[in-house]
């Protein structure tokens, strides 16, 4: 199916301009592209075509106008024809390159392919814009299956029940022939494959008129004399020696004709606009007319290269361009044989072809509204079908291996937060470690020495810390009796210890023996299947046989002891949500955003990591015991201690941020991205990621499906849907994306697959429709 491209121009003139506006579309579609221009004013246009005109009458051919009206040839004034075509050509491409004609002409470029067959529709009332040779446009002529119509603005679409017929039937009519040959013309006629021609020769009106309301006619041809009056609003055939019609003087025959089911009038004579104009008011859906008076050996080539053509299958419009074009054979004796034919076309009929002529009903536009709610519901029941296959596939789980790689990118991706001033993370990495062995301090079983140990928790009292985490094992009891004391009576100080996990095999470790039971909380980190960290586990129940005896973690006991002092107390509400002042921690459910069938025992949350690096203040062990301290970097704060080591004492985990463990983050600065999690929520309102319930996403889901509908609509070529769905991809990342920022995690990856799989099934859909309808299936 090719394209349909409608030039309206509105009301003007030469002296004003125009304005005009382009419609693009494909056949029995309504036009998916429309922008408007003007031409601008050009008062030496018709003093052009007049010049030329007057030329191309002065060379006196075997016109077919009225027998009286011969002249004999002259070679000077074929010169002078052809002259004042050029000028005419070169005039009227100057005009229609003008700068506010250049929108519509790149959009032109823009949306048609040269490979594609264009019907071009030229809506106007002007008759001197009628009559301009619209086939020379530069911009039409590249494209070699392009052909131009005339039409009136104002037309309708007759119902038109015809009966099926086996032969095209062809209602010949031979006028007034003095001085031109039309025996040429019936024999063309009779050579006609699947027709069936009556011919009328010379006939008086009454026969005419008779046989026009007599019979169910697929084409009315008329071959002879005509003209049209000097401001071409009529016309008038010549039957015979002494009788001639106007259109007017056929409007009841040729209306019934057509309401019979006319297809296409043929006026194979002269000067038809005339013609045109009072049988377009008649709503005739296509004419062929003769723009200007026509040699007889134009007329009668023309008509043959046309029926080999339309009656060999070529559409409507290609057969008349094609024979157009091959008239140019004979412009070294008839100038400007190629500018004479034209299509007049109602813009509500669809061209038939020559086998729809005979063999079915003339395909009729469809009704719009009609295919507009055909094709919406197609949309809406193509868009569910693909909702809720994706969602159930979802929903068994066959998407998280999408959805969490898409989840992690985006959480790389978001801007860096500035670090938490509430927190200082005291590191022993690979230095610190042999420092401690040159001092010949013991290591047995830990990472920092009792020595060290003792001197770094007697120089934080010092500046009295709000809380002391040690994120370090330490299931073995102290030796040196200072350390003990300090372990016991520094009320601040929390501890860690693992818990067991009987259907893993792990038995857990043992806390400090020296902190008290509620300065433990466990370490635990609950990690997915491929290791990365996205979960924060606050609490849980241990088991029996656990060696830890911790309810809470680590990073929430943590919390607990800096908010204490704000009269913020921890409690639970009637859903087993932990509360803390009016930030509530909603667990987590076994089906979350994209997890699905997770372990969601006790109570978890999504980590909201705050940033892949300096998310706090960090100092080197042997850095803050050897140097002096700034008080207010660790008054009213919590500090950390733990392991960045990648040697010995390796403690790293996987993130979003990273999987190879060069790209590990060490765990004490995990329990420091979950302890900021817990103070930004309660203090700042830093958003928790939450995810919207399951309806809620496969309403979104669902829309996504219907954009992807709506968007394959347009019909556009391959490299151009292409881009849409690209362009359109990244918005919903970039939606995403923003609302993940904002807390949400909302469905990407099932949206994207919806946007994409519902254009790709309504672009087929489309192809297949245009198979049917182009085939007049």
């Amino acid at each position: 199916m090719g394209k349909l491209v409608v030039l309206k121009f509105g009301e003007g003139s030469f002296e004003q301009g125009f304005a005009v506006t382009l419609q693009i579309g494909e056949e029995h579609e309504r036009a998916a592209t429309e922008i408007t221009g003007r031409l601008p004013s050009f008062p030496e246009m018709p003093l052009y075509y007049s010049h030329w005109q007057s030329s191309y009458r002065q060379i006196g051919s075997r016109y077919r106008l009225h027998a009286d009206k011969m002249q004999v040839t002259n070679v000077s004034m074929v010169q002078d024809c052809e002259n004042t075509s050029h000028i005419l050509r070169a005039r009227f491409n100057t005009w229609l390159r003008a700068e506010e004609f250049r929108p519509l002409r790149e959009k032109w470029l823009e949306r048609l392919s040269s490979t594609e067959e264009v019907r071009v529709i030229l809506q106007t009332e002007n008759s001197q814009l009628q009559l301009l040779p619209w086939h020379l446009w530069d911009l039409l002529e590249r494209y070699p299956k392009a052909e131009i119509a005339l039409s009136s603005p104002s037309y309708d679409r007759i119902p038109k029940p015809r009966p099926l017929n086996k032969l095209v039937n062809i209602l010949a009519i031979v006028g007034n022939s003095q001085g031109i040959d039309t025996q040429a013309d019936q024999a063309l006629l009779q050579k006609c494959n699947n027709a069936e021609v009556s011919f009328l020769v010379e006939p008086p009106r009454k026969e005419l008129t008779d046989q026009l309301w007599g019979k169910n006619w697929d084409i009315l041809f008329f071959a002879g004399h005509s003209s049209s009056n000097k401001n071409g609003e009529s016309g008038r055939i010549y039957l015979n020696k002494t009788d001639s019609l106007t259109i007017g003087e056929l409007k009841y025959a040729l209306r019934k004709a057509i309401e019979n089911g006319l297809q296409l009038a043929i006026f194979n004579s002269c000067d038809g606009l005339g013609l045109a104009r009072e049988l377009a008011d008649l709503q005739i859906p296509q004419m062929i007319i003769m723009r200007e008076p026509i040699p007889d050996q134009v007329a009668k080539e023309f008509l043959k290269y046309f029926l080999e053509g339309f009656a060999g299958g070529e559409s409507l419009y290609q057969s008349v361009r094609q024979a157009r074009e091959r008239l140019q054979g004979l412009e070294d004796r008839f100038p400007c044989a190629t500018w004479l034919p034209m299509i007049c076309q109602n813009p509500a009929q669809i061209p038939p072809t020559w086998d729809e002529l005979r063999s079915t009903k003339v395909q009729e536009p469809p009704n719009l509204a009609l295919s507009t709610r055909r094709r919406l519901t197609t949309t809406l029941l193509s868009s569910l079908a693909i909702t809720a296959l994706l969602s159930g596939v979802r929903l068994v789980g066959l998407l998280e291996n999408l959805e969490i790689p898409a989840f992690d990118q985006m959480m790389r991706s978001r801007p860096l937060e500035r670090t938490d001033p509430r927190m200082l993370v005291i590191t022993i990495d690979d230095d610190d470690l042999a420092v401690q062995r040159q001092n010949n301090e013991s290591l047995i079983g830990a990472s920092i020495s009792e020595k060290s140990l003792n001197k770094l928790l007697a120089k934080l009292n010092q500046y009295q810390p709000r809380a002391i985490g040690l994120d370090i094992y330490r299931d073995f009891p102290a030796k040196q009796p200072d350390l003990i004391t300090r372990l016991q009576q520094t009320q601040n100080l929390v501890g860690v210890c693992k818990g067991s996990d009987s259907t893993a095999n792990i038995i857990g470790i043992k806390p400090p023996p020296e902190i008290p039971t509620t300065n433990l909380g466990f370490s635990d980190f609950i990690h997915d299947s491929d290791g990365v960290i996205r979960r924060h586990l606050l609490f849980m129940n241990q088991e029996a046989t656990s060696l830890c005896p911790a309810r809470f973690a680590f990073s929430l006991q943590l919390a607990f002891r800096y908010l204490q002092p704000l009269g913020i107390q921890p409690k639970f509400t009637p859903e087993g949500n932990l509360q803390l002042g009016k930030t509530i921690f909603p667990n987590l459910k076994p089906r979350t955003g994209g997890y699905h069938h997770i372990d969601a025992n006790g109570g978890q949350i999504l980590l909201n990591y705050r940033s892949p690096n300096q998310i706090v203040e960090q100092v080197k062990l042997t850095q803050f015991l050897s140097s002096t301290v700034n008080s207010s970097a660790i008054r009213d704060k919590i500090v950390l201690i733990g392991v960045t080591a990648k040697g010995d004492s390796q403690d790293t985990w996987a993130t979003p941020y990273g999987v190879p463990f060069q790209e590990q983050m060490p765990g004490v600065l995990v329990q420091a991205q979950m302890v900021s999690q817990i103070l930004s929520a309660v203090q700042d309102g830093r958003p928790l990621l939450r995810v919207w319930s399951l309806w809620v996403e496969v309403i979104w889901i669902w829309g996504w499906s219907l954009i992807g509908g709506v968007l394959a609509w347009r019909k556009l070529s391959f490299p151009w849907l292409a881009l849409v769905v690209s362009f359109t991809s990244g918005i919903l990342y970039v939606v995403c994306f923003g609302l993940l920022i904002s807390g949400a995690w909302v469905p990407f990856i099932p949206s994207a697959l919806s946007l994409v799989a519902t254009i790709a099934l309504m672009s087929i859909y489309n192809s297949t429709t245009k198979v049917r309808v182009g085939s007049g299936q």
